[in-house]
């Protein structure tokens, strides 16, 4: 596939349940390599969103482009470069993690798939767990494997809910940086929703924030703290919440 400019388009992007809208006319555009974040309260619709570009809700109008295709007509020359990764959403609990690793990478098509899996069980320093059936694994363990299946087929677009929920603070910024690395190697557009202020402040290019569905507020972490005039994101997300 041809590199795009812009991985993530969207134009008037808009999903109602029950007559309220979730996300209300979004407009998107999410530059190759950056690493964005979408930050927002309970409620805001960053859910929903995420949810809509994993192609996982159709929206109720709107458009969205990744890598320049639609997708909802072109999701099959999108979908082996895309992958994603969230605490909250389990692997299959009965089957190692080397299983779930395998049953996965088979469907992204992985060349060379025993030693892709290798090299990221010691990437992620989850060697010794990949024999282990993933519904034993703590909380932070999934979440580290939960990462080596989204990097299984080396996606040129990652998206992320909360990439270290559950870590501590330590593995937390060894993960931080492991990305930040994978960023620099591929190239790769890493969009991401977090809680962790810091997190963002140290990881992201760019900062959407949202609230009752809409883009409220959006640019790179320091100038929003300008903008807002405040000393951290923190500061400025509870602005945005609590106004």
């Amino acid at each position: 596939m041809q590199i795009q400019e812009i991985s993530i388009y969207t134009s008037k992007l808009t999903k109602v349940f029950d007559g309220t809208p979730a996300v209300d006319g979004i407009d998107l555009s999410v530059a190759t390599g950056s690493i964005t974040a979408l930050l927002g309260g309970n409620g805001a619709g960053k859910s929903t969103t995420m949810g809509m570009l994993l192609g996982l809700l159709a929206p109720t109008s709107g458009e969205i482009r990744i890598f320049g295709h639609d997708l909802q007509t072109r999701r099959d020359l999108i979908a082996p470069y895309v992958n994603f990764s969230s605490p909250y959403v389990d692997l299959p609990n009965r089957l190692t993690v080397r299983q779930n690793l395998t049953v996965y990478g088979h469907l992204y098509g992985v060349a060379s798939l025993p030693a892709r899996i290798a090299e990221l069980g010691a990437r992620l320093q989850i060697a010794e767990l990949l024999d282990r059936r993933h519904g034993s694994l703590s909380a932070g363990q999934r979440t580290r494997a939960s990462l080596a299946k989204s990097l299984l087929n080396r996606p040129r677009l990652l998206l992320l809910d909360e990439p270290t929920a559950s870590l501590d603070p330590d593995t937390a910024d060894w993960v931080r940086s492991l990305l930040l690395d994978y960023r620099k190697e591929t190239g790769a557009t890493i969009f991401m929703s977090s809680h962790n202020m810091y997190e963002v402040e140290r990881m992201c290019d760019d900062v959407i924030m949202m609230k009752k569905g809409k883009i409220v507020a959006r640019a790179a972490p320091k100038d929003l703290l300008a903008q807002f005039d405040r000393a951290n994101l923190e500061e400025v997300f509870l602005d945005i919440a609590r106004s």
